[in-house]
């Protein structure tokens, strides 16, 4: 039976790569060692980390004056790592809540200065992204984040803001072409879109750092990663590799603008779906709503009937869509790797359920 992963993460990876990636983890390039065995100071390694900087590099349209950073410990380390590196003591930086992503972010920048939260839509479960807020021109940076895979919202437009865009960008990296220059900063856990779960990328601006003043542990400083081209301390070598193929597959896949199209077509004919069945509604405003992770329930009247649906989900081969357990209901995630044909299979069963029981 064909099985369609709609995980929200650790999540599909392209059927190619993973080919690639399960011969590395035996015999790297006929060499008889797996990949995991050698020395990440030596030839193969340096010039997989090379190839990925330099892939991420074209892929994005980055300028020379960012760095490509792989570190460890998710983008949750990464709450406390900007604002540690970024935000003196008295300075203050400007978050905008629109998850639970973003609310431990905004708990953990408060450590290291003062933050503001400009806009939230807390108030009303995260349903919406707020849009009309001010950002100050003496802000250190506006935090924001891209998508929100617990609620299933997403910017459609990043603000313009007169302070650098510091952005959590984990769950839709890559899904879609953007401007790199209003960025200071952006980090992404690779494990959406961009490989296994085991390491963050962080693109950073050159000119966001080296202004604060307090004491920096060599391994929280991304100085530290620029000068050793993220080999300070031992790195997430296997999840880099893959992630390396994944950039190459996305690259010949047509780029970002090619998979922004089938992104988009693959979310359209689901919500497509769940506005026309019956049995099921969306959670979110029609204009915030995610490409990549797809939320929906049951309509009141149904409510009884989510158990059994789950069931004949998963007899069909579609797994991962329960949704979060602060949410419920269900949620589809359609990263870059899923194809269309999962999607339609689930578009299917929910036609045939309804048809059933509706």
């Amino acid at each position: 039976m064909k099985i369609h992963n709609f995980s929200a993460g650790p999540a599909i990876l392209p059927a190619s790569v993973l080919k690639e990636a399960g011969k590395a983890a035996v015999n790297y390039q006929g060499m008889g060692l797996s990949l995991m065995e050698l020395s990440h100071r030596g030839p193969e390694f340096t010039a997989i980390i090379e190839e990925a900087n330099t892939l991420m590099r074209e892929i994005i349209g980055l300028p020379e004056n960012y760095h490509v950073l792989w570190l460890t410990g998710g983008a949750s380390t990464q709450f406390f790592m900007a604002p540690m590196n970024l935000l003196n003591e008295g300075e203050t930086a400007q978050y905008v809540d629109t998850g639970v992503w973003a609310s431990k972010a905004i708990k953990e920048a408060k450590a290291f200065g003062n933050v503001e939260v400009v806009a939230s839509s807390k108030d009303q479960n995260y349903t919406f992204i707020p849009k009309d807020y001010k950002v100050s021109k003496n802000a250190k940076y506006l935090h924001i984040t891209s998508n929100n895979t617990i609620y299933g919202t997403q910017l459609r437009k990043f603000p313009k803001s007169p302070a650098p865009l510091v952005c959590d960008m984990s769950s839709d990296f890559l899904s879609r072409p953007f401007n790199p220059e209003p960025f200071g900063l952006i980090y992404a856990g690779a494990q959406k879109n961009l490989g296994p779960a085991g390491t963050t990328v962080v693109i950073v601006r050159e000119d966001m750092l080296g202004k604060v003043q307090r004491y920096m542990p060599a391994m929280l400083d991304y100085r530290t990663f620029i000068k050793e081209n993220s080999l300070y301390n031992t790195p997430p070598v296997f999840p880099i590799y893959v992630s390396m193929l994944t950039l190459r597959w996305i690259k010949k896949s047509g780029g970002l603008k090619a998979l922004q199209r089938k992104n988009k077509s693959k979310a359209l004919l689901l919500y497509d779906e769940i506005d026309r069945n019956p049995l099921f509604r969306g959670t979110v405003v029609p204009e915030d709503r995610s490409y990549m992770n797809i939320c929906f329930v049951m309509n009141d009247a149904y409510a009884s009937l989510e158990k059994e649906f789950m069931q004949v989900c998963e007899a069909n081969g579609l797994v991962g869509l329960k949704g979060h357990r602060s949410v419920g209901g269900f949620r589809a995630s359609t990263y870059n790797a899923l194809p269309q044909k999962s999607v339609q299979a689930l578009v299917d069963v929910m036609r045939d359920f309804a048809q059933r029981k509706g």
